[in-house]
């Protein structure tokens, strides 16, 4: 059995007379394939016009937070302004005022109506108009770029390609995913803080492959080529995969490796990079979302007050409307000249019920100003000029980056301020790092007045 067994492990195709010349999957395949999907990313060092030809044509650097565009901003803010519940009220009113059945003009409903929603909507134009202001000041930032023949010049953000070598200099922010090839430092290594990424102060270390290291000069990069296979664009900020062809050898890349944008580079003189993700293929640009529609809990506790003012309508006019069709059916008659002139289906005897309901939708809108719409503009304009004194407050400048306030968006303006729970990953986030001087003994002479710890812990126990 064990014999039979051991036959059986053989392959058929290893005792095959010509199986000496087939190529083992070990030979076909490169050192540096990744198996399955996820790792089809290839990028040509040095050469970012590879990339602009199909099946690769990678996405430009160009970002982009706001909320709308030109084409979308129209459909999208009517959405957003209708999705309350007295716009969307109003809304049907200023219909039902165009029929026959309205108690006063149609002007009367459609002009507050475009009031309101005009005034949102420019307030929401006007907030993203700002947005894509800080996109532009951030797409037209200067990185030097290596031009052909061992020179640097400058480019705009914006125009970054995958592929093109970059120098960043101290206290510079890294314009796209880079892939570190050399520091300043003669072993490799460079200083980057991550504070826009993660929240940490902290600096972190990143250190560049020894393959690499000599190219520490412009001059180094004028016959600079690589071959880089690695993950597709994801959201993992501590993760890469990878591997680097140079010099005609095959090195695994490791997180430890890659700059990625937003995060700055501190204590380093200079870096050389290249580029890997750029744009919204970007691990930053990966994490962040579409700017979400954002509605404060007062306007949320708004819109059941408006169901409640509209059950309270509802009620009322349903009254009137039984009211008046029992009016019709039984004194009508009697009451001649209170007749129409002309024949009308509002005020018909023979059908009162119909007479009733179009009299219910003139009460639901003779009474309809029981919901205030004048409420939502005075609210609209109180956040605007909020948002306004933020952005001029002298007490939330910050001396030492010279930023003042900006609010993005005067949406949330009820939220500020109220802290509901606090989530800390350890103490240190809380507690201040500071020595402060106590008392300390040299030569049997004491300095210092006040009390240690020690001395103050005895002195409980004692008592």
């Amino acid at each position: 059995m064990t014999r039979g067994r051991i036959r059986a492990r053989i392959r058929r195709s290893h005792l095959y007379t010509f199986a000496c010349l087939r190529k083992h999957a070990a030979e076909t395949e490169d050192p540096h394939q990744f198996p399955g999907p996820g790792f089809s990313r290839i990028v040509c060092c040095n050469e970012p016009e590879f990339h602009e030809k199909k099946p690769f044509k990678y996405c430009s650097n160009y970002i982009s937070t706001t909320k709308y565009n030109v084409i979308t901003f129209l459909p999208k803010a009517i959405f957003e302004q209708f999705r309350r519940v007295a716009n969307l009220y109003f809304l049907l009113t200023a219909i039902l005022s165009l029929t026959d059945v309205a108690p006063f003009s149609p002007l009367s409903m459609i002009a507050p109506l475009v009031f309101v929603v005009g005034l949102s909507m420019a307030k929401e134009a006007l907030e993203d108009w700002h947005r894509f202001i800080q996109d532009m000041k951030v797409n037209a930032r200067k990185a030097s770029v290596h031009e052909g023949g061992g020179q640097f010049g400058p480019k705009t953000w914006s125009t970054l390609r995958v592929g093109d070598v970059v120098r960043v200099d101290k206290d510079q922010f890294f314009p796209a995913d880079l892939l570190l090839l050399s520091s300043s430092y003669e072993d490799g290594i460079c200083y980057v803080e991550t504070m826009n990424l993660d929240g940490e102060t902290n600096l972190k270390v990143k250190r560049a492959l020894e393959v690499t290291l000599p190219l520490d000069d412009d001059d180094a990069f004028k016959d600079f080529t690589g071959r880089i296979k690695c993950e597709d664009p994801n959201p993992s900020l501590y993760t890469f995969v990878g591997n680097l062809d140079y010099d005609r050898q095959v090195y695994p890349l490791e997180p430890s490796q890659i700059l990625l944008r937003d995060s700055k580079l501190r204590n380093t003189g200079y870096v050389y990079g290249v580029v890997i993700f750029t744009g919204h293929d970007s691990k930053v640009m990966q994490n962040s979302t579409k700017s979400p529609s954002k509605r404060s809990r007062i306007e949320k506790h708004m819109d059941k007050i408006i169901y409640v003012l509209f059950s309270i309508l509802l009620l009322i006019s349903l009254m009137s409307s039984i009211g008046f069709a029992v009016k019709i059916d039984r004194d009508m008659p009697d009451y001649w000249y209170m007749k129409p002139f002309v024949d009308s289906k509002l005020y018909d005897p023979d059908k009162p019920a119909a007479s009733g309901f179009y009299h219910l939708i003139t009460a639901l809108i003779l009474y309809g100003y029981l919901i205030p719409i004048s409420l939502y503009v005075s609210i609209e304009v109180v956040k605007v000029l909020q948002a306004m004194f933020i952005n001029q407050d002298l007490h939330m400048y910050d001396e030492e980056s010279g930023t003042p306030a900006q609010a993005r968006t005067s949406n949330l303006n009820e939220e500020l301020g109220q802290v509901d729970t606090i989530l800390s990953d350890k103490t240190g986030t809380l507690t201040c790092n500071q020595m402060d001087f106590l008392k300390c003994s040299i030569a049997g002479t004491a300095y210092g007045r006040r009390a240690s710890e020690v001395e103050v812990a005895a002195a409980k126990q004692m008592a």
